[in-house]
C-alpha cells in the first residue's frame, strides 16, 4: 500500500522537472495496468467499488493495481481504503494516494503520473460506466490505440437511467462549447478514460488545468500529437448518489473551459 502527499508540488505545473522528479522518486512497482479512482468523501461508497473492481481485474490476464486518490476528503475515505487494502487477499493490490490540491483533474493527474504501468487510466467511484468496458478498452490499447474513452453520446450508447434535465441541458451546452477544442469527440466528460503510458505522459506535460476542463485539455493535447483516440459507446448509469451538482458544478465547468481558452492557443 502506498501513501503519497502532494503538498510539495501544489504550485508546480504537472510537466515540470521538479514534479517529475518528486513523483518519480515515489513510483509504485510496475504492473500492466493501473486503474485510478479519484475520490472525494467516498467513504460510504468506495468499499463496494473496490471489491467489484478488484474481483473484475483478478479474472483477467493483465497484472493490475487499483489506485485511489484521496482528493482532500474530510470523511474517512483514506482510512477506509487502507483498511480494505490491508484485508485484500487478491493478486490485485490497492494503493491510496494523497492529493490535497482540489479538483478532479488534479486528483486524476496525481494518480496517473505517479505510476509506471504500460497502460493506465481512471474511472469514477460511482461505476457509472460498466467495468466490462475495460475489456474493450484494453483490447484497443493493446492493438495500438493511444487513448480509449467511454462516450455517452457516441452511436450505440444508452442511458440505463435518464439524466436529470439540468444535466442534459448543461451537457449539451458544454459539448457545443468544447467542439472547437476537441474535434470529432462526442463526449469529453465521461468519467472513464484509459491510455498508453508514453502517449499520456507526452500530453500530460502540456496540461495546466486541474478542474472540469482537465479532460478537454488532455484530449486536446493528445489530438495535437496525432494520437489515436478511440471512443467507446457505453450503457451509462446516472446514479442518484452522484456527487456532481448540476448548477454549481455546471457553472464551474463552463468557467474552466473559458479559462482554458485563454491558456491554450
Amino acid at each position: 500500500m502506498d501513501l503519497l502527499d502532494s503538498d510539495s508540488i501544489q504550485k508546480t505545473n504537472w510537466g515540470s522537472r521538479d514534479v517529475q522528479r518528486t513523483i518519480g522518486s515515489l513510483r509504485r512497482s510496475p504492473v500492466d495496468l493501473e486503474v485510478v479512482i479519484p475520490a472525494y468523501n467516498e467513504a460510504e461508497r468506495i468499499p463496494k467499488t473496490l471489491i467489484q473492481t478488484v474481483d473484475f481485474l483478478a479474472c483477467h490476464k493483465w497484472s493490475s493495481r487499483v489506485v485511489v486518490v484521496d482528493n482532500g476528503s474530510v470523511d474517512e475515505t483514506a482510512a477506509v481504503v487502507r483498511r480494505i487494502s490491508g484485508e485484500n487477499r487478491s493478486m490485485v493490490p490497492i494503493s491510496v494516494v494523497g492529493c490535497s490540491r482540489r479538483g478532479k483533474g488534479a486528483a486524476v493527474a496525481r494518480g496517473l503520473l505517479s505510476g509506471t504501468s504500460r497502460f493506465t487510466g481512471f474511472f469514477d467511484a460511482d461505476l457509472a460506466t460498466p467495468l466490462e468496458t475495460l475489456e474493450a478498452a484494453m483490447d484497443h490499447l493493446e492493438r495500438g490505440a493511444a487513448a480509449v474513452i467511454a462516450s455517452r453520446h457516441a452511436p450505440g450508447s444508452t442511458f440505463v437511467q435518464p439524466q436529470h434535465l439540468g444535466r442534459r441541458v448543461g451537457g449539451t451546452a458544454f459539448r457545443v462549447l468544447t467542439r472547437s477544442k476537441v474535434k470529432g469527440i462526442s463526449d469529453t466528460q465521461c468519467g472513464f478514460k484509459f491510455f498508453e503510458r508514453d502517449a499520456l505522459t507526452a500530453a500530460m506535460v502540456q496540461c495546466r488545468t486541474t478542474g472540469f476542463a482537465f479532460d478537454v485539455e488532455l484530449l486536446q493535447w493528445l489530438q495535437r500529437s496525432g494520437a489515436d483516440i478511440v471512443e467507446l459507446p457505453v450503457a451509462w448509469t446516472d446514479g442518484e448518489s452522484s456527487t456532481f451538482r448540476p448548477f454549481k458544478d455546471g457553472a464551474a465547468s463552463f468557467a474552466s473551459v473559458f479559462q482554458l481558452q485563454k491558456v491554450t492557443p
